[in-house]
């Protein structure tokens, strides 16, 4: 249960916490992948909190567990971030009750960058939020926004509602109330967005039932294409020789569709980057999750994401620049 310190020649204030349990790999391969991340990380062992406990429960009554331990050391200032492929539940409920929301914030957000070729696109809330009002919606495309500019330097994001159709009046009662709040914003708003033509946007939002189903839709269709792919060039001599001349091209595509690249989704909206880690990810998958949240934390993404929903007057109640200094 000791907590174990990696340094590194950067300049970094604190380290990044990571938890070392949740991975399929086990602690090893969380270990090994935040050695090779290239940054100070701090290292949380101890119990692990399953899937199949109720997140806050567990979090409120373990505090010997690895992701509340973590949680803890970024939320007294002693880490600049967190990283766990643990439970998404547990982690969301460690952030909340440890780490907290920025002051204003009506509920975080999973945001997860779609594996598209050729330009990342934004999609939140990818399951943090079954049941979504439009305030939050609003939010949600603030946050995005602001996470896109500061960490993936795209200037001037801009921002989707995911719907059944491009009209201002499509979608449920609350996209369409959302609809129009953005509408009347500070963001570059593109209006609604239908499944295929997410392409079109830099981030794209939707409540977490929907966004989930989404992610995990096009995530099986990507390994089951992937997969035709390959048995297809494997099929016949002919379309053998025709495999190797593409090899270099479909082993780029392949590196961008992986997982492991981006590192995992990110919370938004608490006050510090907390990144969420795949289950499966890789030894150089869980250092692509460590450096998500040092950058995140060096871009100073959550200062920026604070002002924009200020600016943008999308907080519930506080300013902006209360965020860091309150710990209600």
């Amino acid at each position: 249960m000791t907590t174990t310190t990696t340094t590194s020649t950067s300049p970094a204030a604190n380290p990044v916490a990571v938890d070392l349990n949740g991975a399929d790999g086990g602690p090893d391969l969380v270990r090994e992948g935040a050695g090779l991340a290239g940054t100070p990380v701090s290292l949380f062992g101890g119990e692990e909190i399953t899937n199949d406990e109720d997140p806050a429960l567990a979090v409120r009554s373990r505090e010997t567990a690895s992701i509340v331990r973590a949680a803890k050391a970024v939320g007294a200032g002693e880490a600049d971030a967190l990283v766990s492929a643990g439970a998404t539940g547990a982690l969301l409920a460690a952030s909340l009750f440890h780490v907290k929301r920025i002051r204003g914030v009506h509920r975080p957000a999973i945001a997860v960058l779609l594996p598209l070729p050729g330009k990342p696109v934004l999609l939140l809330d990818a399951g943090a939020n079954v049941d979504v009002r439009p305030e939050y919606l609003v939010q949600f495309a603030y946050m995005g926004a602001a996470f896109m500019e500061a960490v993936h330097g795209v200037a001037r994001p801009r921002v989707g509602l995911l719907s059944i159709g491009e009209e201002a009046k499509k979608g449920t009662d609350e996209v369409v109330a959302a609809h129009a709040q953005l509408a009347a914003g500070t963001l570059d708003f593109a209006g609604n967005v239908e499944g295929s033509a997410l392409a079109t946007v830099d981030v794209v939002v939707t409540d977490g039932f929907t966004g989930n189903v989404a992610l995990k839709l096009m995530e099986g269709t990507a390994k089951t294409v992937a997969g035709a792919v390959r048995d297809a060039i494997r099929s016949g001599l002919v379309s053998s020789v025709g495999g190797l001349l593409v090899r270099g091209r479909l082993a780029g595509l392949r590196e961008q569709l992986d997982p492991n690249t981006t590192g995992g989704a990110i919370l938004l909206g608490v006050r510090r980057p907390v990144v969420v880690a795949h289950g499966k990810s890789s030894a150089e998958g869980i250092a692509n999750a460590v450096r998500l949240a040092r950058r995140a934390a060096a871009e100073n993404m959550v200062e920026r994401t604070a002002a924009a929903l200020e600016q943008g007057g999308a907080l519930r109640s506080a300013p902006a620049a209360s965020f860091a200094s309150s710990h209600d």
